[in-house]
């Protein structure tokens, strides 16, 4: 008899917010999944760097406003500071100069704060899925701006399009476009199911986009499929 699967790890998580009610809410919305593990729950800047100088979680879900520390920076440290780690952030801003900061620092997702607990615990999950939670409003924005045409005068077409994704994210995200799982390209590959979607989630960052559908359509645009 073949002994049983053991438990999958949990996500580990840091929660960064300011507001006690909320800080409250969305510690107990993870404290109530089993496959969610809160490492650290605190209300400012200062204190999410402490905990991250000496530990590594899975995600960090975090508020923009922030009263010490710009949530932008805490961003830019997850990423250099532990850059396999997805940062979800969960703010009232929805401004264009917020959304876009955050996510050319690196953030995996970025909701709203107008939705529910428990669409915060799914959202994590998603991350660790290798998808990118993001509030519709905030999407439908990201993609206006992803058609806004180039200015006038602007070159036309991508700049040295080869030095985008290296050959390795290429030959991924083309297993990935025929619908393949994650498990099944990290067979094919040689590599684990967790290194394929750090992959993605690099790939993802470098084309600015949240889904591997619009991954492979810039791709293709861009002339790397």
């Amino acid at each position: 008899m073949a002994p049983p699967h053991p438990p999958p790890v949990p996500t580990s998580v840091l929660i960064v917010e300011d507001e006690p009610e909320l800080l409250h809410r969305f510690s107990a919305a993870l404290l109530a999944e089993e496959r969610l593990h809160l490492i650290a729950a605190v209300s400012s800047g200062a204190a999410a760097l402490a905990v991250l100088s000496s530990s590594t979680p899975d995600v960090v879900l975090l508020d923009l406003g922030l009263p010490d520390v710009d949530g932008i920076v805490v961003i830019r440290h997850v990423m250099r500071h532990c850059p396999d780690c997805d940062v979800l952030v969960v703010t009232m801003f929805g401004d264009d100069d917020h959304v876009f900061a955050a996510l050319e620092a690196g953030a995996t997702g970025y909701l709203l704060k107008d939705v529910g607990p428990e669409r915060i615990a799914a959202g994590i999950q998603e991350l660790r899925g290798g998808g990118a939670p993001i509030s519709p409003s905030i999407a439908r924005r990201v993609l206006a701006r992803m058609r806004t045409p180039a200015p006038a005068g602007a070159p036309s077409g991508p700049a040295a399009p080869a030095s985008i994704l290296t050959p390795r994210e290429i030959e991924l995200l083309k297993l990935t476009a025929k619908g393949l799982s994650f498990d099944k390209v990290g067979e094919l590959l040689g590599i684990s199911p967790h290194t394929v979607v750090a992959h993605v989630k690099k790939i993802y960052r470098k084309l600015a986009v949240h889904s591997r559908t619009e991954a492979v359509y810039e791709a293709t645009q861009l002339g790397l499929l």
